[in-house]
């Protein structure tokens, strides 16, 4: 069970970049009235941004 849990918080980065920085992204996108390039989807332009984002910082161990 430790083992497991350990697992989660590793990933817990990636999964913050998923489920809080792209729909805040995504949020701000929309409130700025701004239209995404190539035709997506706000939340498609935060996934693009945040989980990147989160997945360098599960690397690198750090979010700058």
């Amino acid at each position: 069970m430790e083992a497991a849990i350990q697992t989660l918080f590793r990933w817990m980065p990636f999964l913050f970049g998923i489920g809080f920085i792209a729909p805040l992204i995504a949020q701000i996108i929309s409130a700025c009235d701004v239209t995404p390039p190539f035709g997506l989807s706000p939340i498609v332009v935060g996934l693009l941004i945040g989980a990147p984002w989160g997945l360098q910082t599960v690397i690198r161990g750090r979010w700058l």
